[in-house]
């Protein structure tokens, strides 16, 4: 398998790394999380890249590059650390509305691209514990027009944006998979409020509540395409958690070749460098898997299922070893919020447990493993 990247892949890279490099260093990454993780404007600059429209159809004035693009985008702003809703508004988003009906499609779809529109999955209840079916908020018609109850949780930069994608159940058990439909919520629509807060690794979200909340209809079958996208953020996650580690790997290696102790570098002590060997090997397992995860976007559900929770895990392993050690590492610079290694800690931390823990995820291994255990796949 070829696992070289074409030349307008690295183009895209090397455009991305270098407005982290000269738009995006610490110091303005550390000033929005005080300020409480707003990044609107963040997102805006993205859209400037062009980086906005990338997952969007070129008939709806998007680029329509595929996951390979997303990947390659993910895992750079992984390494700057950067805190815009990058992936919830420009890959999750744009696969959830390739449900909608061509109406709301030409609505939604060239302001997503040009960065008009902030658009969000809120899809997360208090009480299902990462399963994608378990819905309670209700979707009933009432004078021709939807509307919805019910509340959504940690919804990402749910003040900034500009509408919201929410599952919602209009027929069926809480814990059925069929009976799932997808709606479009405005913000400011009657009947939806939202209360923010900024999350612990500097970014936003907050609670979404629906009260009788007026709302367009994307699908009446939406539980395939809720998996579907949601595929697609654990992709995103992946790729960006390869990022960060990579760039705390570095920050690492480079305090233990300054840092002295007993008056030589820490990197002269055998065992920090059999730590940090291990280290490296959970990273690049942790990127194999990242491509694998990518790669396997366009197979059938049952195969990108198990794939994409197979990454999952092997990326929720990585990221809480390479975090935990190289925090250890550093010792006490390490935990203080002055240092940029305590916030890629932070955000791994945060990436593995974004859309179902690393314990979910061996759950749903488990569950779709077959007499070859997909090895041979």
């Amino acid at each position: 398998m070829d696992f070289d990247f074409s030349d307008d892949q690295i183009s895209l890279r090397d455009a991305v790394a270098k407005w982290v490099d000269k738009g995006f260093d610490f110091s303005r990454r550390h000033a929005i999380a005080k300020a409480g993780g707003k990044t609107r404007d963040v997102y805006n600059e993205l859209a400037e890249l062009g980086l906005t429209g990338l997952a969007v159809p070129e008939a709806q004035g998007g680029l329509g590059f595929g996951p390979v693009e997303a990947m390659v985008v993910m895992e750079e702003l992984g390494r700057g650390l950067v805190n815009a809703p990058y992936a919830a508004g420009a890959l999750v988003a744009p696969a959830l509305l390739a449900a909608a009906p061509d109406a709301v499609q030409s609505a939604w779809l060239p302001k997503i691209a040009s960065a008009e529109a902030l658009v969000v999955l809120a899809h997360q209840e208090r009480s299902a514990r990462y399963r994608l079916h378990h819905v309670t908020t209700t979707a009933t018609q009432q004078g021709g027009a939807w509307v919805l109850s019910g509340q959504k949780s940690v919804v990402p930069a749910a003040d900034e944006a500009d509408a919201f994608i929410v599952p919602a159940r209009i027929a069926g058990a809480a814990d059925a998979t069929t009976g799932i439909g997808l709606f479009l919520v405005a913000q400011g629509a009657a009947g939806a409020t939202v209360s923010a807060y900024p999350t612990q690794d500097g970014a936003r979200a907050g609670e979404l509540k629906l009260a009788g909340a007026t709302a367009t209809l994307i699908t009446e079958d939406g539980f395939a395409v809720l998996e579907q996208a949601v595929d697609i953020g654990i992709a995103a996650a992946c790729a960006e958690g390869v990022g960060a580690m990579d760039k705390m790997t570095a920050l690492t290696v480079d305090y233990m070749n300054t840092r002295k102790q007993f008056g030589v570098t820490l990197a002269t002590f055998q065992a920090l460098r059999h730590k940090i060997a291990d280290v490296k090997m959970q990273l690049e397992l942790g990127r194999s898997m990242s491509y694998y995860a990518s790669l396997k976007l366009g197979e059938p559900a049952p195969q990108r299922r198990r794939a994409i929770s197979q990454a999952k895990v092997q990326l929720g392993q990585s990221m809480r070893f390479v975090g935990q050690q190289c925090t250890q590492i550093h010792g006490g610079i390490g935990v203080t919020d002055e240092y940029i290694s305590s916030h890629y800690f932070k955000r791994l931390t945060m990436l593995e447990m974004a859309y179902g823990d690393t314990l979910h995820h061996l759950g749903e291994v488990s569950c779709r493993m077959t007499e070859t255990a997909g090895v041979f796949a």
